[in-house]
C-alpha cells in the first residue's frame, strides 16, 4: 500500500513539474542579434542578422534559472549596411553562407548570478565548428502587453574569437595591426512571448 501511495505521489509531483513549464518564443519584430568588431585598430564596425528564431523553456515563471534556450540565425541575412562587405562576409573567407546557412546556439546551463543577472553557457555553432561560450544575461522584466500577451525581456552580451570558428580572413595594415580584429563582441536584445 505504501508503494502505491508513493507511486501516486511521485506521479503527481512529476505532472506538476511538467505542466509547470512554460515555452517562450522570440518576438523577432522586437528583438535583435548584433555584433561589433574592431576595424583598422582605431574603430569598430557593427552588423546584425535580420532573420532569426528561437525559444526558451522555463521551469517556472518566477525564476528563469534552469531554462533551456535555442537560437538559430540565417547567415545570409547578415547586414552591415554595406553590400560589398555583406557579400564578403557571406563568402568562404568568413561565414560561407551557401555551405553553412545557419548559425546555431544551444544552451547547456542558465543560472542566476544575483538579482536580475544570469550566466548562460551553451554551444555556439558557426560554419562546421561548435564551441562552448559564456554569455552574460540581464533579465529586463516580465509584462503584459495591451493585447494580453505575456512578454519577457533579456539582454545578452559576450565575445568570441572569430578564428576559433574559421572566420579566417586576416589582412594586415602597415603598422602591423589587423584590418579586422579577432574579437567579435556579441549583443542580443530579446523579447520573448509566452505561448498560451
Amino acid at each position: 500500500m505504501k508503494s502505491v501511495k508513493f507511486f501516486v505521489f511521485a506521479l503527481l509531483f512529476a505532472s506538476q513539474f511538467v505542466f509547470g513549464q512554460s515555452t517562450w518564443k522570440i518576438d523577432a519584430a522586437h528583438s535583435n542579434l548584433m555584433f561589433k568588431v574592431q576595424h583598422l585598430v582605431i574603430s569598430e564596425v557593427g552588423g546584425y542578422f535580420r532573420e532569426f528564431d528561437g525559444s526558451l523553456v522555463s521551469k517556472n515563471d518566477n525564476d528563469f534559472s534552469g531554462s533551456t534556450i535555442n537560437l538559430v540565425a540565417k547567415v545570409a541575412s547578415i547586414n552591415t549596411d554595406n553590400a560589398d562587405r555583406d557579400k564578403h562576409l557571406k563568402s568562404d573567407d568568413f561565414f560561407s553562407a551557401e555551405k553553412y546557412p545557419e548559425l546555431k546556439f544551444v544552451s547547456k546551463s542558465f543560472k542566476k548570478v544575483s538579482g536580475n543577472k544570469y550566466a548562460l553557457i551553451g554551444d555556439l555553432t558557426i560554419r562546421d565548428v561548435t564551441k562552448q561560450v559564456k554569455l552574460d544575461v540581464e533579465y529586463k522584466g516580465t509584462v503584459k502587453d495591451p493585447w494580453g500577451n505575456t512578454k519577457a525581456g533579456f539582454k545578452l552580451t559576450g565575445a568570441i574569437n572569430r578564428f576559433d570558428y574559421n572566420l579566417k580572413w586576416n589582412a594586415m595594415i602597415e603598422s602591423g595591426g589587423a584590418v579586422v580584429g579577432k574579437t567579435v563582441k556579441l549583443e542580443a536584445n530579446v523579447e520573448l512571448a509566452k505561448q498560451k
